[in-house]
């Protein structure tokens, strides 16, 4: 029987750490593609590492992940036209079963849609401190090797990336409270209903739509009411979802082409965030479920 080679210890290793490596870009870069991307280059930096000179592998990739998503997000702030700002970060479809009371935690213990785009408001160098130490306990020690500063600087980001989200993420009501909320939202959008979509929709609701032209976004009650007065008609069938643990909406056209993917955040019993993705190539790259 042959012995296994160093180079497959090294995978096997690798292959055990993939899932939180992955779980770390996602929450740093807010998209699927670009985790995946990050993952894989760590590996090849890896493979290409004198194993022997680690005494860490998980720590080490860990930093490692942590230097490639900081590059991403640096560089998507030198390019304008690369920012991710108005994009949605990708939404995972998960059936919406009804979930029974006592599953509704699981919903709030859900790192979803909302964390993501209050993440987005942060600098790279505070969400990398925030990210990791908050979210994946890395000592403040190796983050500031990560970013070039001590130990008590790197606090500080953490410190301020706590208080930005303090200021921008309130506690979102979930489970059957969001389902309740959201349904009120699509009677009174099919019937018309500005006054009852102005009960349901926080006055700074904000609305992101991606397109196959780009990114909208309307900030409002009033606009987001008018237009979801306009759109209602659109659509022919829908099925509720959950999309990253928020609750949503995917529908069709007559001939079973998916129209859109909706998901909405529930804050206090209004709706205060709403993403809607219509672009075709982002739709037919996620996992829907058939038409109903």
């Amino acid at each position: 029987m042959s012995e296994t080679s160093p180079r497959d210890l090294v995978a096997e290793a690798f292959e055990a750490e993939r899932d939180r490596l992955r779980a770390v870009a996602y929450r740093m870069l807010g998209s699927h593609a670009d985790a995946e991307d990050a993952v894989q280059e760590a590996w090849l930096r890896l493979s290409r590492q004198d194993t022997a000179t680690i005494h860490n592998l998980a720590g080490w990739l860990t930093t490692v992940v942590g230097r490639i998503s900081l590059d991403v997000l640096r560089s998507r702030q030198t390019r304008p036209e690369a920012s991710y700002d108005d994009r949605l970060p990708a939404l995972v479809v998960t059936a919406d079963d009804g979930l029974a009371p006592e599953d509704d935690v699981a919903l709030a213990d859900s790192v979803g849609l909302a964390l993501l785009v209050v993440l987005d408001s942060l600098g790279p160098s505070e969400r990398l401190a925030f990210v990791l130490h908050d979210l994946f306990a890395v000592p403040f020690e190796e983050i500031g090797q990560i970013l070039g500063r001590s130990a008590d600087a790197t606090k500080m980001l953490a410190s301020r990336a706590r208080r930005k989200m303090r200021e921008t993420d309130r506690p979102a009501v979930v489970g059957r409270e969001q389902r309740e909320v959201v349904r009120a939202f699509l009677t009174a959008a099919r019937s018309g209903d500005f006054e009852g979509l102005l009960r349901v929709l926080d006055p700074e609701v904000r609305l992101t739509v991606d397109t196959p032209h780009g990114g909208i976004v309307v900030l409002g009650a009033t606009k987001v009411a008018a237009g979801a007065r306009l759109s209602s008609g659109a659509v022919t069938r829908g099925q509720a979802v959950l999309l990253n643990g928020l609750p949503g909406l995917v529908s069709w056209r007559e001939d079973g082409t998916p129209f859109s993917a909706i998901a909405f955040t529930v804050v206090e019993g209004r709706i205060a965030g709403i993403a809607v993705v219509t672009d075709p190539a982002r739709l037919a790259s996620m996992d829907l479920p058939d038409p109903e």
